[in-house]
Formats: structure tokens, sequence, C-alpha cells
């Protein structure tokens, strides 16, 4: 790259740590835990830690390449180096995809909430419009304002987190004034698992994108001075996180409200401190999960411009999309991501019930494709790696290749199940179509660049042939 073309090193340590620790918290744990729950029963537990485990050991596989081979475009540009061009202009517009129409969710959820809860009188559009201005405005000035953002959003999350950790696991082992120890609701309502075991795996589909987020500190890291410490911390803390986290707030959360209590699993965050007895929870979660959102928000802002400033690296996308500012922020890739959330905003006013939830189905599934093709570049490339740079081998997922092509098996499984479920079937089917779709365009592509190749070769023939007569 050149000089002007250079993202800064601006994220510190502790920024990415927060953003590791943050990037797996989202809205989806505090109000989509619920319909997970209603799913499966109390046995929501075990399909969150099967979703967890599952996710660590992506990290796991995504660490190693990224201490290994430190990269700007993190898994597109591993998919490219293992499977081929196709692959990394696939997976980098996809992810890109993915996060743009989160952008526009995100600013939804948060619009509404606001209103809801602050400004009733404001119309949606207008909070709509002020959240992504100002969260747009934060990107653009400086990486290391979106790091600022991200660290004090991350943080209030993880005290809000652990606040609940502690309340919560007090009242059910009745350690809180008139409590006593009660697990009954685990199995008082039909049993621990009364939908079946069959719920509690199909319903992984469904809960593992609440964990997409936890790989953007793979991508951070390289504007950051610190990246390879950075990573390693990220990817071995990442069980504590999602163990704890996730696993341990859904024990809670079924341990202290009745699974087929549907209102109260709406909220489930904010209906189990309501039972335990702690006053004003409803503006407390309120709070936590509008910080859960603008959070949400300004990691995909600045996730999918990166990915669009990576594509422009690699000539997969326009290499304007590589204009920097003086402190080293991608404007138009910034500004683009903008546009296209903001547009898919318009489109939930316009056409909430076609445009707007085709937009929704067709990425669905996205994650679980980019996590699959991210095991399957690391089971190749690790080989390579093994072969030509041992030394680099600094992080090294477990039990290799076994746990990856478990992990590989685990995914399709994953995918397969989508099929059969009628309330996945359609998210499989259009984010297929979005795959497809993608992959057409680098056809289209790479054919393009074919014949301007061969017209320069000939060209460059016949200039030969020129001077050769002369």
């Amino acid at each position: 790259m050149n000089e002007e073309e250079k993202l800064q090193k601006g994220l510190k340590m502790r920024h990415l740590m927060m953003i590791a620790f943050g990037g797996s918290i989202g809205a989806g744990l505090f109000v989509g835990s619920g319909a997970i729950i209603q799913m499966t029963g109390p046995a929501a537990v075990f399909t969150a830690l099967m979703a967890g485990i599952l996710v660590i050991l992506v990290m796991r596989m995504l660490g190693e390449m990224v201490v290994a081979k430190p990269s700007l475009g993190s898994f597109s540009d591993y998919a490219r180096e293992a499977l081929g061009n196709w692959a990394g202009f696939t997976v980098g517009w996809l992810y890109w995809y993915f996060w743009v129409i989160v952008i526009a969710v995100e600013a939804i959820a948060g619009a509404a909430i606001l209103r809801e809860w602050l400004f009733p009188h404001v119309s949606l559009w207008a909070l709509n419009l002020i959240l992504l201005v100002v969260l747009t405005i934060t990107n653009l000035f400086s990486v290391k304002a979106y790091g600022e953002f991200e660290y004090w959003f991350s943080l209030i999350k993880i005290v809000a987190i652990i606040l609940f950790l502690a309340l919560g696991g007090a009242y059910v082992l009745g350690l809180l004034p008139n409590t006593t120890m009660d697990f009954s609701n685990l199995t008082a309502h039909g049993g621990f698992a009364p939908l079946g075991s069959g719920a509690v795996f199909v319903a992984v589909a469904t809960i593992i994108f609440s964990f997409v987020g936890s790989e953007i500190v793979t991508i951070a890291a390289s504007e950051s001075a610190e990246s390879e410490k950075a990573v390693v911390k990220a990817v071995n803390s990442v069980i504590v996180r999602i163990m704890t986290f996730y696993v341990g707030s859904v024990f809670l959360i079924v341990a202290i409200v009745p699974w087929n209590d549907a209102k109260a699993l709406t909220n489930p965050y904010v209906s189990a401190l309501k039972v335990i007895g702690i006053p004003g929870a409803d503006m407390i979660m309120n709070l936590v999960v509008v910080t859960a959102v603008l959070s949400c928000l300004n990691s995909g802002i600045y996730t999918a411009s990166r990915m669009l400033f990576a594509l422009g690296d690699k000539g997969d996308a326009p290499r304007w999309m590589m204009d920097v500012t003086k402190s080293g922020v991608p404007l138009k890739a910034i500004l683009t991501c903008t546009i296209f959330g903001f547009l898919s905003v318009i489109m939930a006013f316009i056409s909430p019930d076609t445009v707007f939830q085709f937009l929704l189905n067709s990425s669905g599934a996205i994650a679980i494709f980019v996590y699959l093709l991210i095991a399957i570049s690391q089971l190749r490339l690790r080989k390579k790696i093994e072969r030509e740079m041992p030394e680099r081998l600094k992080l090294r997922m477990w039990a290799y290749p076994y746990l990856t092509i478990g992990s590989i098996l685990a995914m399709v499984a994953i995918i397969g199940s989508m099929a059969f479920n009628a309330s996945t079937r359609s998210q499989l089917i259009l984010s297929l179509l979005s795959a497809i779709i993608v992959a057409l365009f680098y056809v289209i592509k790479a054919n393009i660049e074919k014949k301007k190749l061969a017209k320069a070769n000939e060209a460059e023939n016949e200039l030969s042939k020129v001077n050769v007569k002369y």
C-alpha cells in the first residue's frame, strides 16, 4: 500500500480487549435468549453450551492463523490463500453484507427502544437518522474514537452481566434476604427438556448467530501496534467469556423465570430482575440493551468498512474504498456502509414484510457460512504454515486436525438442520441465494479480468512483431 492508503495503529491493548469482550455480548443475548428458551425449555443452557463450544473452536482456529500470518482482511485473506481467490471474494462480500444488514437492524432496534423509553413523541425516522449519523461521525473521526466508544460500551455490558450473574446466583442459592435455594424451575414445567432433545440441537442454528462478533478483534488487530499479543489474549479468554456471559446467564434465567411464561421471556433479564426484587429493573435493562445496540451498531460500521477496505486492497472492490483521511480512516468505505445501512432502514419502513424481510432472511445463515470457511481454511493452511514457517505457530488449534474436522462436520450439520426447521428454512435458502449471487459476481469479474489480460498480451505480442519487423 502507498503511505496515504495506510490505516493508523490507533487501537491500544485495552481497546482490543474490550472489543473482544464486548463483541460476544450483543442485544441478542439480552433479548434474543428468551426466544431460544421458549424453543427448548430449560435445556436452552445446553443449546448455549454447544453453540459456545463451536464458537470457541472457530476462534481458536482463527487465532492460530492471525498470529501466524497477520493480515488486514483476516479470514477473507485466509480463505483466499487456502481455497483460491473466489473464496476470499465470496467470504469478504458476504461478511460485509451481513454487517450492513446488522447496521440497519441495530439502528431500528435502538430507535424503537429509545422512543418507547425516553422520546415517545419523536418519530422513528428521526431517531434512526440520529443514531446512524452520530456513530458514523464517531467512526470518521479516528479509529481511536471507535475504540474509545467501544471500550465504554463494552464496559457497561460487562458490568451489567457480572452484576446479573452475582444477583441471580445469590437468588437461586438462597443467599439473599427472604430466599431459599431453589432450582425448581429447571424441571417444574414439563421437565428439563419439555420439547424434546431434538429441539435442543435444532436451536443451535438460531442461537449461534448471537455469538457473531467474537471475531471482530482479529480485524481490529490490524490497526494496533500490539496486535499479536491482543489476539492471543482474546482467543485464550474466549472460553471464560462465552461460558460465563452466555451459558451462565442463560442458566440463571431458566432457573429464575418459568420457561413457558412467554410474556416474561420477551425481556428475560428484566423479568428475572423483577423476580429477584430489584427496583427499576426496566430502566436498568433498557439502558444496558440500548448500550448493547449502540455497541453493535458502532462495530457494524467499523467492521463492514474495514472489510470493504481489505477487499479494495485485493482488487475485489473499487480502489477508492482504500482512500483514507489524514487520521487514517477509510472515509469512502465508511460512508458507503452507512448509506447501504440507511437504505435498508428505509426499506424497513416502506416494505417491512417483503423487501426488508428478504434482506434479513438473505443474511440469516451467512455467519455460519463464514465460520465454516474459517475452519476449512485453517485445516488447509496449518500444514502450509508447519512446512514453511513453523516458528510462527505460537498459538495452536487444539487436537489438530481432529477438532477442526469435527467442527466442520458440526457446522455442516447445523446448516442441514436449518433445512428441516420451518423457522430457519427460508433463511438458509435465501442466504444460499446470496452466496450464489456473490460467487456469480466473482465469475463475471474473473472473466472480465481474463479478457483484459488476453487483450493486453495480444497488444504486447503485436508490438513485439512490429519491433522485430523494423
